[in-house]
C-alpha cells in the first residue's frame, strides 16, 4: 500500500551543434555519474548528471554545460550503438556500416578496433565488465573480451537461415541483448520486424544456447533481464487478436512465467522495457497515436500496479534510462537535446485517518482500514478516472472526505466522499470521476496537496503552466517574464456547480481556477499540509530549506523560529528529505506542529535534530479517542535491521540534543526479543500506516506485498490507559481481554483506592457479568501491572505508593483484593438486577477475597437451599441459581477441603455433608466423623469442630461453657496452646482454677527458658518455691534473696544461700556480683576484695579496703595492680609488633596485586596469569608465621586468671579463622584483622580504672608507662587501619607516603583535644608534654 510520488523534475537543454541534429543513443558512467549522448551528426556529448538534491541548488540556467567531441566516420555512416567500458574509461561505438570504434573519454582520441558485416545493431557489456556482446544487422552474435578477442560467434537464431541468405533478401535483422545481473547468462531477441521471434538464453562461458522460448510475436526489441535475475521482461504484440500489447515475463529456462496487459489499444507499440537497478520498478516506453508515454509499474501481491505515466509529444521522441545506482532516478532525453531528470519517492498510500488510497493506473483503490483489513489488490471500492492518476491528496474534515487527483494528461479531478461509516454501501462499486472544469492545464504538476476543503496547491514551473485566459496578477506576470525558469506555487480554488445530497458522493460538476501564484527560489522536494492551521502548508526546497505557505493571509514566508524554550527552534532540515510529514502534538498543553523528514541516507530528522541513522520507514500514532483532531502521541520507526521502535513524542520533546531512537541496535542480537523494540518478522517489511485510538494497530507491508497487522504491547497499553483515564471501563475491559493484558491493569494504573470509588461505574458500564467474573478471578494482592509493564509505560505515583499509604481506619486498608472485591460486590448488589449470573458473580467475589469469605458465601447458599426446602416458587426465587449450582461454582473457585471446613465452621452438619458429596469426597472419610459430631452435646460438638479447624480460642470458649467436668480437657488445651493462657484467665473467675492456670503458665515459661517472667507468674499464684528456683536459674540474686525473705528463711539459710551464689557467680565469670554478695550477705571482706580484683574493678577494690581499714588488703590491691600493669605493657608492646607485621604483609600483597593487574591488562590474559601469580604469592610468603602462631604469654600471679586474659584478648581481636596466605580474600582479611585489634569499650574502662588506682597508690611512673604503651598501640592500630582504607581503593601505593610512621605522625598531629568522652581512658596528668 504505497504510491510512487514524483519529488523533483529537472529539465535542462543540451546545446546541439547543428540544426536538425538529434540525439540517437546514450550511455551512463555510473562511477562518475555522467551521461554520454551520440547524435545523428556523429557528435559525442558528455554531461554530468544532476546529483541528488542534498544541497540547495539554483536553477537559473536552462542549458547544460557539456563536453562535445565529433567522431569522424565515412560519409553516410553514423553511430547507432554505444556502451561505456568502465575498465578502459572509454566508449565503444558501433556504426551503421559495422565499424567498432573505441573513444577514450579523457584523452579524446578515437581508434577503430574492428568491423562487422551488416552493421552494428546493439552493444552490451556484461555486468562485471569482462565481456562484450555485439549483434549485427545480419543476425550474428559476437561475444568478445575487452582485448577484442572473439570468444564465440553465432547466429542469434541458430535455426534461422544463414547470413548470406539474409543479405540476399536485403532486409536487416533487428535485435536486442540483456545480461542477467550476475553475468552468467544473457538473453537475445532478434528477427525481421513484424515476423515471429524467439527469446534465446545464452551461456556466458561456453557461448552455447541454454534455452529458448516458443516462437512468439515479440514487439520490437523490448527486452530487459531483471537485475535480480528472476525473470526476463518482454512485450508481445496482439494486434492480430485486436488487443493491446502484453508484458510477458520469462524464466531462465525459456518458459513463460507471468504476464499483464498494459490496458491500451491494439495500435500502441511498446518500444522499450527497462528495470530499475533494484528490480522494484518496470518502465516501458509506449508509442501511442498522438503522443509517447513512459509507464512505470510495480508488483505487489502478484498484481502489477501502474504508478506513474509521463507524457511526451511525438515530436520530442523521448527515450529513457534508469540511473544505474539510484533506483528511483529516471533519466529521459528527447531528440532535441532536452535532458529531464525525474526523482521519485515511495510514499504510504494510507492517510492520517487510516484510509488506503492506492493508485493503479486510472483507478484509485479505496479501503477504510478502520472498517476492514482487505489484502491488496482488493479494496472496498474504487474511483475510476479518465486516464492514469499520477498523484492523489486526501483531507478528512467535518465528517467529509475530500480527494484530489492529478492525472497524467494534466487534468485535475476532485471528489467529495461522505463519512466513513456510510462507505459499506459503496462496497465493490466503481465511482466514475469527471475532470474539473477549468481553463488551464497543469503540465508536470507536482506535490498536489489539499490544504482546505476547497483549496489545493501544486508546484509547477512557469513554462509548464498553460492557461487559455490570463489569470495571473500583473506582479506575477512580470515576475514570470523575468524568471521563466522559476518554480511557482499555484493555489487552486474549487467550486461545485451541482447540488449534492447529504451522504452522497460528489464526483462531477467541480470547477477549478487558479486563484494565485507565488514564486519559489528553487525546486521543491516536498509539501506537507499543516494540520494545525487551515489553508497552510510547509514547502521544502532543495537542500532542506522550509517555507510556510498561508492561503488566507496571502503569505509565503520563511519558517520563523518557534517561541523560546521549545525543542525545535527551526523547521529547516540539514539536507533534502523526500519524505516529509507535519504532525500536531501537545507540548505543555499547547498544540504545536512538528516537521519530520527522511532523507536518502535513511536518516530521520526532526528539523535539524537527528532522530535515527538507519530508518527505513516511519509513521505516527494518536491515542486520542473521539477527538475532532487527532494529536500525535507516538512516533513509529523501522530500521534496516528490521526492528520496530515506538517512541513517545513527549520523550522527544523533553530530551535535548540528539535523540537516538535506535542507538543500541548494534549491540542487540537480531533475533533476541526486547521490550525496547519489536523484531519485525520478515526482512524488509515497512510501515504503511496505523489504526489510531483504541485499535492500536500497526500496519506493515512485506516485500512480497501482503499486508500484516500487529498490535504492539506499548500502543495497546497506551490505549488502555487512555480509556481508564477517561473512565471508559467497557472499552478498557474489551482491550484487556482482546490483547491478553493482565486484568490487574484495570485496578493498578490509577491505584486500587481510586478504582474502589469508581466500582459502581465499572460494573454498570461493563455490564457483562461473565467479563466481571473473569476480572474478579484475576485480581492479585500486589501491584502486578507496574512490574509487568513498567518497561512500556510510566505509571502515576499513586499506583506505586498506594500499597504503602494505607488508612489504618479501614479494616481492608492493606488488602487490595478484599477491598476491590468488596466494592465490586457492593456495586453488583446495588447496580445490577437480581439474576443467576449476578449471584454467581457475588459468590466469586467472596471466594476470591483474601482470605476467602467462604462462610459468608455458604450462608448465601444456605439461604437458597432453605428456600428450596420450603418449596417457595415465586418469581424472585427463579432469579437465583440452584443451591447445587451455586455450591459447585464455589467448589470450582476454591479448594473443596477449604469449603468443607468452612461448612463445618458454621456448625451445620447437613451443609457440610452436602459440600462433601458435591466435592466427590469418599463417604467413608466424612460420614463417620459427621455422625460422631451429631451424637455429641452442642458445646462439645462445636469444641470438636473448632479443634479440627484450628480455631483454638473458640474451642476454649466452647469447652469452658461445657462445664467443670471438662476442666481437664480445658487445661490440656491451654498447655497445648500457651497463647490461650490470657483468655483462660478471663474466662475463669474461680480463684483456685485461676491459680492452676497461672502455675501452668509459669511452668510453660520455665520450659521456654523465660525464667524472669516465670518467677513473676509463680508469685502471682503464691508458688514461691518455684519462683525462687526461677530467679536462681536466671541469675537474679536480688530476686533470690527477696523471695527468700518471703519464705521466712533464717540467717543460716541465708548465709548458706549466699555462699552458694558466690561460688556460682565466680564460676560463671561474674566476680563483681560475687563480690557484692560476699560483702553484703557473708561479711567476708577478703573474699569480696579478691573478687573485685578478679573483675578488674580496681577502684572499687581499693575503696572497700580503705572502708574497712585493711592495710593488708590495700597492699594486695597494690601488688595485683602492678602485676596487671606489667602484663598490659607487655601485651601492648607485642600488639604493636603485630600491627606492624600485619600492615607490612598487607602492603606487600597489595603491591603484588596491583602489579599483576597491570600486567594482565597489558597482556590481555587475565585468567592464566592470575592463577600462576597467586601460586607465586602463596609460595613466596608461606614462611611467615603471623597467621599460624600467636603469643600466649600468661601471668603466674594468683590474682590474674587465665580466663580474664583470654577475655581481654578476645575483646581486642576477633576470634576468626586463620588468614590463608595467597588466598583471594587475603587483603580484606588483613584489613578486617587490623580493625579487630582496636581497644573495645570494656578494655578502655578497665585501663582507665587501673591508671586511677596506680596514681592513687603513688605509682605514677608505672601508670605513665601503661598509658604510654596503650597510647602507642592504639594510635598505631588506628594509623594502620587508615592506611589500609586509603590504599584498598587506590590503584597506586606511594612508598614514601603510605608508611605506618607517616600515618602515625599525621594522626597525632590531628589528634583532638581530650574533652568529654574523647579519648576518655587517658589521664591528662599522665600524658607526656
Amino acid at each position: 500500500m504505497k504510491n510512487l510520488k514524483l519529488v523533483t523534475r529537472i529539465a535542462q537543454q543540451l546545446q546541439l551543434q547543428l540544426d536538425g541534429e538529434t540525439l540517437v543513443v546514450s550511455s551512463i558512467d555510473a562511477e562518475r555519474h555522467r551521461a554520454f549522448f551520440a547524435s545523428s551528426a556523429n557528435f559525442l556529448y558528455s554531461v554530468h548528471l544532476l546529483a541528488s538534491t542534498q544541497q540547495p541548488l539554483q536553477w537559473s540556467k536552462t542549458t547544460l554545460d557539456s563536453d562535445v567531441e565529433e567522431v569522424v566516420l565515412e560519409p553516410g555512416d553514423c553511430i547507432v550503438a554505444m556502451d561505456y567500458l568502465m575498465e578502459k574509461e572509454s566508449l565503444l561505438l558501433g556504426s551503421s556500416d559495422g565499424c567498432l570504434l573505441l573513444y577514450n573519454v579523457e584523452e579524446r582520441t578515437t581508434e577503430v578496433v574492428g568491423r562487422v558485416e551488416g552493421g552494428v545493431r546493439t552493444i552490451a557489456s556484461s555486468p562485471d565488465g569482462a565481456l562484450l556482446s555485439v549483434t549485427t544487422g545480419f543476425g550474428q552474435l559476437l561475444v568478445m573480451t575487452h582485448d577484442w578477442e572473439v570468444l564465440s560467434e553465432t547466429s542469434i537464431d541458430p535455426q534461422s537461415t544463414g547470413a548470406g541468405e539474409i543479405d540476399s533478401c536485403g532486409a536487416l535483422i533487428q535485435s536486442s541483448i540483456s545480461w542477467r545481473g550476475d553475468g552468467k547468462f544473457f538473453a537475445t531477441l532478434g528477427g525481421l520486424d513484424g515476423s515471429p521471434q524467439k527469446l534465446t538464453i545464452w551461456e556466458r562461458e561456453s557461448g552455447k544456447v541454454h534455452s529458448s522460448s516458443d516462437t512468439k510475436n515479440f514487439m520490437g526489441q523490448s527486452l530487459d533481464w531483471m537485475p535480480s535475475g528472476a525473470k526476463v521482461a518482454t512485450a508481445h504484440d496482439r494486434k492480430t487478436e485486436g488487443k493491446g500489447p502484453l508484458v510477458v515475463f520469462y524464466e531462465k529456462n525459456g518458459l513463460e512465467r507471468t504476464c499483464f496487459s498494459i490496458n491500451e489499444t491494439a495500435e500502441v507499440v511498446i518500444q522499450a522495457l527497462r528495470w530499475n537497478c533494484n528490480s522494484e520498478l518496470l518502465a516501458a516506453l509506449v508509442s501511442c497515436g498522438q503522443y509517447d508515454v513512459i509507464k512505470i509499474w510495480s508488483c505487489s501481491n502478484n498484481h502489477w500496479y501502474l504508478k506513474q505515466e509521463l507524457h511526451y509529444t511525438k515530436k520530442e521522441g523521448v527515450k529513457f534510462s534508469w540511473d544505474p545506482t539510484k533506483p528511483l532516478h529516471l533519466i529521459c532525453w528527447t531528440l532535441g537535446g532536452e535532458v529531464i531528470t525525474h526523482r521519485f519517492a515511495w510514499t504510504t498510500a494510507v492517510s492520517e485517518t487510516s484510509i488506503a488510497l492506492v493508485i493503479d493506473g486510472s483507478h484509485v483503490l479505496v479501503t477504510p482500514l478502520n472498517l476492514d483489513l482487505m489484502p491488496p489488490p482488493m479494496s472496498l471500492f474504487h474511483l475510476a478516472f479518465p486516464c492514469a492518476v499520477n498523484e492523489v491528496s486526501f483531507l478528512s474534515k467535518n465528517s467529509k472526505n475530500h480527494l484530489a487527483a492529478y492525472l497524467s494528461n494534466g487534468c485535475l479531478c476532485f471528489v467529495e466522499l461522505p463519512a466513513e461509516d456510510t462507505w459499506e454501501e459503496l462496497e465493490d462499486n466503481g465511482i466514475s470521476v469527471d475532470p474539473c472544469c477549468s481553463d488551464f492545464t497543469l503540465n508536470n504538476c507536482m506535490h498536489l496537496t489539499v490544504v482546505d476543503t476547497r483549496t489545493l496547491i501544486g508546484i509547477c514551473r512557469c513554462s509548464d503552466y498553460c492557461s487559455s485566459t490570463p489569470m495571473m496578477s500583473s506582479e506575477a506576470s512580470n515576475l514570470a517574464e523575468k524568471h521563466d525558469s522559476l518554480f511557482f506555487v499555484n493555489e487552486i480554488k474549487l467550486v461545485c456547480s451541482e447540488d449534492s445530497l447529504p451522504g452522497s458522493v460528489s464526483s462531477s460538476g467541480w470547477q477549478a481556477r487558479v486563484s494565485k501564484r507565488m514564486p519559489l527560489e528553487g525546486p521543491v522536494v516536498g509539501v506537507s499540509r499543516n494540520l494545525g492551521k487551515g489553508g497552510s502548508a510547509f514547502i521544502q526546497l532543495s537542500g532542506g530549506k522550509i517555507v510556510e505557505y498561508c492561503s488566507d493571509v496571502n503569505l509565503l514566508r520563511m519558517t520563523a523560529p518557534t517561541k523560546g524554550g521549545e525543542v525545535c527552534s527551526d523547521y529547516d532540515f540539514p539536507t533534502s528529505c523526500p519524505l516529509m510529514t507535519a504532525v500536531p502534538c501537545h507540548q505543555n498543553g499547547v498544540v504545536r506542529t512538528l516537521l519530520f523528514g527522511l532523507d536518502d541516507s535513511s536518516k530521520l530528522h526532526l528539523g535539524k535534530r537527528l532522530l535515527s541513522n538507519n530508518c527505513s520507514s516511519f509513521t505516527f500514532y494518536s491515542s486520542a479517542y473521539g477527538a475532532a483532531e487527532q494529536v500525535v502521541t507516538h512516533l513509529l520507526v523501522t530500521t534496516k535491521q528490521d526492528l520496530l521502535f515506538i517512541v513517545d513524542v513527549n520523550d522527544i520533546l523533553l530530551k535535548n540534543g540528539q535523540v537516538t531512537v535506535d542507538g543500541h541496535v548494534n549491540s542487540h542480537p537480531r533475533r533476541k526479543q526486547s521490550k525496547e523494540h519489536i523484531t519485525v518478522w520478515e526482512k524488509g517489511a515497512k510501515l504503511v500506516g496505523v489504526l489510531h485510538g483504541d485499535e492500536a494497530a500497526v500496519l506493515m507491508q512485506t516485500t512480497r506485498g501482503n499486508l500484516e497487522c500487529m498490535y504492539p504491547r506499548k500502543l495497546v497499553l497506551v490505549s488502555i490507559v487512555q480509556a481508564l483515564v477517561q473512565r471508559r471501563f467497557k472499552d478498557a475491559m474489551d482491550m484487556v481481554r482482546r490483547h491478553r493484558i493482565d486484568f490487574n491493569m484495570m485496578v493498578d494504573y490509577c491505584g486500587w483506592r481510586t478504582f474502589i470509588k469508581s466500582a459502581a461505574d465499572f460494573v454498570t458500564e461493563v455490564g457483562n457479568l461473565s467479563h466481571i467474573t473473569e476480572f474478579v478471578c484475576s485480581i492479585k494482592n500486589e501491584n502486578v501491572s507496574s512490574k509487568l509493564y513498567e518497561a512500556y509505560i510510566s505509571f502515576p505515583d499513586q499506583c506505586t505508593t498506594s500499597m504503602d499509604n494505607a488508612n489504618s481506619d479501614d479494616i481492608f486498608s492493606d488488602n487490595k483484593v478484599t477491598a476491590v472485591l468488596m466494592a465490586i460486590r457492593k456495586a453488583l448488589e446495588e447496580q445490577t438486577e437480581e439474576s443467576s449470573s449476578r449471584e454467581l458473580c457475588i459468590l466469586t467475589t467472596l471466594a476470591r477475597s483474601e482470605p476467602p469469605l467462604l462462610e459468608e458465601a455458604l450462608n448465601r447458599i444456605k439461604v437458597i437451599r432453605e428456600l428450596e426446602l420450603l418449596g417457595v416458587d415465586d418469581a424472585r426465587r427463579k432469579l437465583y441459581p440452584s443451591a447445587e449450582e451455586s455450591l459447585k461454582h464455589l467448589l470450582w473457585l476454591t479448594e473443596p477441603e477449604a469449603v468443607f471446613n468452612a461448612a463445618l465452621g458454621l456448625y451445620d452438619l447437613n451443609l457440610a455433608a452436602i459440600v462433601a458429596l458435591n466435592s466427590q469426597k469418599d463417604p467413608k472419610e466424612f460420614l463417620p466423623f459427621l455422625k460422631s459430631l451429631e451424637c455429641q452435646p452442642p458445646s462439645i460438638m462445636r469444641y470438636t469442630v473448632d479443634l479440627k479447624l484450628g480455631r483454638y480460642e473458640s474451642a476454649l470458649k466452647n469447652i469452658v461453657s461445657a462445664g467443670t467436668e471438662y476442666h481437664k480437657d480445658c487445661m490440656e488445651l491451654l498447655n497445648a496452646n500457651p497463647q490461650l493462657f490470657p483468655l483462660g484467665l478471663q474466662l475463669f473467675s474461680d480463684l483456685d482454677k485461676r491459680h492452676q492456670i497461672l502455675e501452668a503458665w509459669g511452668d510453660h515459661l520455665s520450659e521456654e527458658k523465660c525464667f524472669g517472667e516465670a518467677a513473676i507468674t509463680y508469685q502471682c499464684c503464691s508458688s514461691y518455691q518455684k519462683s525462687l528456683k526461677a530467679y536462681h536459674a536466671c541469675g537474679d540474686w536480688r530476686g533470690v534473696f527477696t523471695v527468700a525473705g518471703l519464705l521466712k528463711f533464717g540467717k543460716e539459710e541465708i548465709l548458706k544461700l549466699a555462699h552458694e551464689l558466690c561460688d556460682e557467680f565466680q564460676a560463671l565469670g561474674k566476680p563483681g556480683d560475687a563480690a557484692k554478695i560476699a560483702l553484703d550477705y557473708c561479711s567476708d571482706v577478703d573474699r569480696g576484695i579478691g573478687y573485685y580484683i578478679t573483675a578488674r574493678e580496681w577502684e572499687e577494690a581499693l575503696r572497700v579496703a580503705y572502708m574497712h581499714s585493711r592495710q593488708d588488703m590495700v597492699d594486695t590491691v597494690r601488688h595485683a595492680a602492678l602485676e596487671c600493669a606489667a602484663l598490659l605493657i607487655s601485651e601492648y608492646q607485642e600488639g604493636l609488633l603485630k600491627v606492624g607485621k600485619y600492615l607490612a604483609r598487607y602492603i606487600a600483597v597489595r603491591q603484588r596485586r596491583l602489579s599483576l593487574a597491570a600486567k594482565l591488562q597489558s597482556e590481555d590474559c587475565l585468567m592464566d596469569v592470575e592463577d600462576d601469580n597467586i601460586s607465586e604469592v602463596s609460595s613466596s610468603f608461606s614462611e611467615m608465621s603471623a597467621y599460624t602462631t600467636r603469643s600466649t604469654k600468661e601471668s603466674s600471679a594468683s590474682v590474674i586468671s587465665s580466663s580474664a586474659s583470654k577475655s581481654r584478648g578476645a575483646r581486642r581481636q576477633k576470634k576468626g579463622g586463620k588468614i590463608r596466605a595467597g588466598s583471594p580474600g587475603e587483603e580484606m582479611a588483613l584489613v578486617d584483622h587490623l580493625k579487630g585489634m582496636s581497644l573495645t569499650t570494656g578494655a578502655q574502662n578497665e585501663l582507665r580504672t587501673l591508671l586511677v588506682v596506680l596514681t592513687q597508690l603513688g605509682k605514677e611512673d608505672i601508670a605513665r608507662q601503661v598509658q604510654l604503651a596503650g597510647d602507642n598501640f592504639e594510635v598505631s592500630q588506628m594509623a594502620a587501619v587508615k592506611l589500609a582504607e586509603d590504599t584498598v581503593s587506590s590503584n597506586k601505593i606511594d612508598e614514601n607516603a603510605h608508611t605506618l610512621e607517616h600515618y602515625v605522625k599525621m594522626l597525632r598531629a590531628h589528634q583532638p583535644v581530650a574533652t568529654g568522652e574523647t579519648i576518655s581512658w587517658r589521664i591528662k596528668a599522665l600524658s607526656p608534654p
